[in-house]
């Protein structure tokens, strides 16, 4: 385990997580979550196979599973934007909608910055999402991330266009934040 928190827990994925992991993310032919997280991009359908060999590809560290009630939910991940300069992103998915807009995200979100923070020497955690993911904004506003960019017009998704919205932390105002949570 990586982290828990009152309602989530944070654990590294195994091959045992992998068949539930793909049938949350590929068993529904359109899924609730993709309209959420980056639908204008096709989620790209995979054999369970090349899933699974993808998945064990993966470097160790980059992505964990989210449980909450013993529950598989989401998962928590990053990428390197620019790994030269420790330019890191960090992402979530929640899955379940029966899990959404009930905190769960908020302290996965939580959990995983400190994570990242405290195994990596890196000054900034960031998040990209876009302006029709008010949830994921506000997610991000609750752990002290800032808005640092906005493209305009940028995503187009059924007809419309939405701003690509980029937010993050530095380390030391998480330090901050985490200083004055303390009881």
């Amino acid at each position: 385990m990586i982290a828990a928190g009152k309602k989530v827990k944070l654990s590294w994925i195994d091959e045992q997580d992998y068949e539930e992991l793909y049938l949350l993310k590929y068993g529904e032919a359109n899924p609730e979550w993709k309209k959420w997280d980056a639908p204008y991009f096709h989620l790209e359908r995979k054999t369970f196979e090349v899933y699974k060999r993808k998945m064990a590809e993966k470097p160790a560290g980059m992505e964990a599973k989210i449980t909450a009630d013993m529950q598989l939910i989401g998962t928590v991940a990053y990428y390197w934007e620019y790994e030269p300069s420790n330019w890191l992103e960090a992402g979530i998915v929640i899955y379940h909608p029966d899990f959404w807009s009930g905190g769960y995200g908020s302290e996965a979100l939580a959990l995983w910055i400190e994570h990242l923070f405290t195994s990596m020497p890196i000054p900034r955690v960031g998040i990209t999402t876009w302006s029709g993911n008010e949830r994921m904004m506000r997610t991000a506003a609750k752990q002290g991330m800032k808005l640092e960019g906005r493209m305009r017009k940028c995503r187009l998704y059924n007809g419309e266009y939405y701003d690509s919205i980029r937010m993050g932390i530095l380390r030391e105002e998480w330090d901050v934040r985490k200083s004055r949570s303390l009881p």
